[in-house]
């Protein structure tokens, strides 16, 4: 545990440390948000806020694991499944500043690359880390053999979670506290299932998320960018796999799950019905158009990102337990 926790602190100064000269730099090089005009109008202040924000959690995050982790299979998985996600979040970032305007690569474009680093990623477990294709399914206590079908499934968990989180880091810390938070539960479940390297890679990761809340959080001095929200989403995703928890992901991120089905349900009331559902969406822009402040709206994500999060851990914890524990 005391390598756990020493990489998360770690990860947490170097990003306070490093913080300064970095949004310093992104100033100097002009590299700004620009924001879209569909978006609520109190948005259009934040435009030219530096951008690409997950190089700095990145770096903090990995340079812990890469002291202190022991670079087991599964850790190293993920972690190529964190870098390749950053890959197609910086071509977003950068595509996006050479426009100057808020739209980079096409959706097509971005799932197809994401395919491919999961392809390969998976690869290497299936032939080299044994993957397990079955999935536990909660409350049940069984597990169901997908065989190939995972691989349809794995994909879904991944670049499910990557795009979710994307889509919700649409306010200051909104995603880097609400990752932090399902991260933390992530470090709990891959240390009780006895997988350390794990439980430091979650850790770091959780770091740099608290750490970059210093500089992100409301008013931001720099925002995440696709290359933090597309990596951090696809390392979650990752670790759900590693930790045969694919599904009770849905459960411990749930705010994820409920910004993505805010937005899908506004797309079908909009073509279908022609009204619409909520004022905007994704739903954490509703809320800002219902006169929340940007501050409550942030905490309050947190406080339920919290409550689900932990009720996904109790949830797998208690299942791993059956017969284990006396009141079994």
């Amino acid at each position: 545990m005391g390598r756990v926790l020493t990489a998360a602190i770690l990860a947490i100064l170097l990003v306070v440390i490093i913080g300064p000269r970095f949004i310093a730099l992104l100033r100097r090089r002009g590299i700004g948000q620009s924001i879209r005009k569909e978006g609520p109008a109190r948005h259009q202040s934040k435009a030219g806020t530096p951008t690409m924000g997950g190089l700095l959690i990145l770096v903090s995050a990995v340079v812990p694991y890469l002291l202190l982790g022991s670079y087991s299979l599964g850790g190293l998985l993920v972690l190529g499944l964190l870098l390749g996600s950053a890959f197609i979040g910086f071509l977003d970032d950068s595509s996006k500043l050479l426009r100057k305007r808020s739209l980079g690569i096409s959706g097509k474009a971005k799932m197809a690359l994401q395919l491919m680093v999961l392809l390969v990623v998976g690869w290497v477990a299936y032939r080299f880390a044994g993957l397990d294709t079955s999935v536990s399914v909660p409350l049940v206590g069984t597990k169901v053999e997908l065989g190939w079908f995972y691989i349809l499934l794995a994909y879904l968990v991944v670049s499910g979670t990557a795009n979710t989180v994307n889509l919700t880091d649409g306010l200051d810390g909104l995603a880097a506290g609400t990752v932090a938070i399902a991260l933390l539960a992530y470090t709990g479940i891959a240390w009780l299932q006895g997988d350390k390297d794990l439980a430091i890679l979650s850790a770091s990761l959780m770091g740099g998320c608290v750490g970059f809340l210093w500089y992100n959080s409301f008013p931001a001095a720099i925002f995440m960018g696709d290359t933090g929200a597309l990596a951090l989403g696809a390392a979650l995703g990752g670790l759900a796999i590693m930790t045969g928890t694919e599904l009770y992901l849905p459960l411990i991120g749930a705010i994820f799950v409920i910004e993505g089905m805010s937005l899908i349900i506004q797309v079908i009331a909009v073509r279908v019905f022609h009204r619409r559902v909520f004022l905007m969406s994704p739903i954490h822009h509703h809320f800002e158009l219902k006169n929340w402040s940007e501050t409550k709206i942030i905490v309050r994500f947190w406080i339920v990102t919290a409550i689900f999060a932990a009720s996904g851990f109790a949830l797998h914890y208690l299942e791993s337990a059956r017969g284990v524990l006396p009141w079994w």
